[in-house]
């Protein structure tokens, strides 16, 4: 899914919209009802040159990529390497938590852990195997394992095969999420976590650290950037 966010200049998020597909029309419908003046556009995807002709004719555009201007330092060693949307996370998270050590985790497609130091320093993270492809790769790699649907559990010990599954890929998550918190608050004083992504909502209940579930960092780091490159672009 394609998310589209309206920021009001103040960077209150007054609308999200999740699209399949993004068109022209919807954005006509979109400006019908909203003055917008300025557009970001991140995506790792291709065929939206439709969109972002139409996008440049009417707003001031920013396509977003390492090379834009940046409210936080990368000392990535290969920022041509990052994901847009890594970075706009690390954003989000300096700007949520400014002047502090901030680990931001994302359970989405990847379980994704962004790092930004208290000097606004983004200095990376980790990526491993998302929820999806854990219950996906069981029965892919085994001969009689099933397809299990992600769901929220309140149990440790699995009494059935689905719920062994289960427990074994929620609580295996959530015990890899409190070993990486235990790692960096090792490492780095007053630290701060964010947590985000359209898994989050099954692992927080089974986290032990203390988390800030926040809501759309990627999107709210996008506005920052977008105030910040859009006056030169």
């Amino acid at each position: 899914m394609r998310k589209v966010a309206v920021f009001s200049e103040e960077g209150v998020l007054m609308r999200l919209f999740s699209e399949k597909q993004l068109t022209v029309p919807f954005f006509e419908h979109l400006f019908e009802e909203f003055e917008i003046r300025r557009a970001i556009f991140s995506s790792v995807g291709a065929g939206d040159e439709e969109v972002l002709a139409w996008l440049d004719a009417h707003t001031r555009l920013v396509r977003f990529s390492h090379d834009c201007r940046l409210p936080i330092t990368l000392k990535y060693a290969t920022p041509e390497t990052l994901g847009t949307d890594r970075i706009a996370n690390a954003v989000g998270a300096n700007a949520l938590y400014p002047n502090c050590n901030v680990l931001s985790i994302m359970a989405g497609t990847c379980l994704v852990a962004d790092f930004v130091n208290a000097n606004g320093e983004y200095l990376g993270g980790s990526i491993a195997p998302g929820m999806r492809m854990r219950f996906q790769a069981l029965p892919q790699f085994t001969a009689k394992l099933p397809l299990v649907e992600p769901e929220k559990i309140d149990f440790l010990i699995g009494d059935t095969t689905q719920n062994s599954i289960l427990s074994g890929v929620i609580n295996g998550m959530a015990a890899e999420i409190d070993g990486l918190i235990d790692r960096y608050t090792q490492d780095f004083d007053d630290l701060h976590i964010i947590f985000s992504g359209g898994d989050s909502p099954l692992l927080q209940n089974s986290i032990k650290k203390r988390i800030f579930a926040a809501q759309n960092p990627i999107l709210f780091g996008l506005f920052k950037i977008l105030k910040l490159n859009a006056s030169e672009n």
